[in-house]
């Protein structure tokens, strides 16, 4: 499974009300039993991360991360959430998060941003935006929601 993954997410294991389901998320990308997705965007926002929270992502085997970019569909398809009044312009990063799990056809996105992204009327929107335009739907979830239960 394709799980891209937000800063939210990392930042979550070092956060108590986080920490259990973001870490079991992260010991899942270590077994190999999910691949973390990561954006150029996503990489950016952890350098102005704790150095603990860089390193935990430094430290995921190379199979068990894939890279890609905010390119120029993601970045458009971005600011259509915007223009179709799914997010505010202040919030164009979540968008690009979004736009790219899209663009990019993810399994899941997952985050611990209940506002702006985990937020069933926002899935809504997003999606709607989703179809409109010819794309999938994009499940968003909270990574407490992707974990195996075994």
């Amino acid at each position: 499974m394709k799980v891209y993954v937000d800063t939210s997410v990392f930042g979550g294991c070092f956060d108590q009300e986080w920490m259990e389901w973001s870490n079991r998320l992260v010991e899942e990308f270590r077994a190999g039993r999910k691949v973390a997705v990561l954006s150029d965007l996503t990489l950016a926002e952890l350098e102005r991360a704790p150095a603990e929270v860089r390193e935990l992502v430094d430290a995921l085997p190379a199979t068990s991360k894939r890279y890609v970019f905010i390119d120029e569909e993601a970045r458009e398809f971005a600011d259509r959430y915007i223009a179709e009044g799914t997010v505010t312009p202040k919030m164009l990063s979540d968008a690009r998060h979004i736009a790219a799990a899209t663009v990019h056809r993810v399994d899941v996105l997952v985050s611990w941003n209940f506002r702006h992204i985990v937020n069933l009327n926002r899935i809504r929107l997003f999606n709607a935006v989703n179809l409109k335009s010819g794309y999938p739907l994009l499940e968003i979830r909270s990574p407490r929601e992707v974990l195996d239960e075994r």
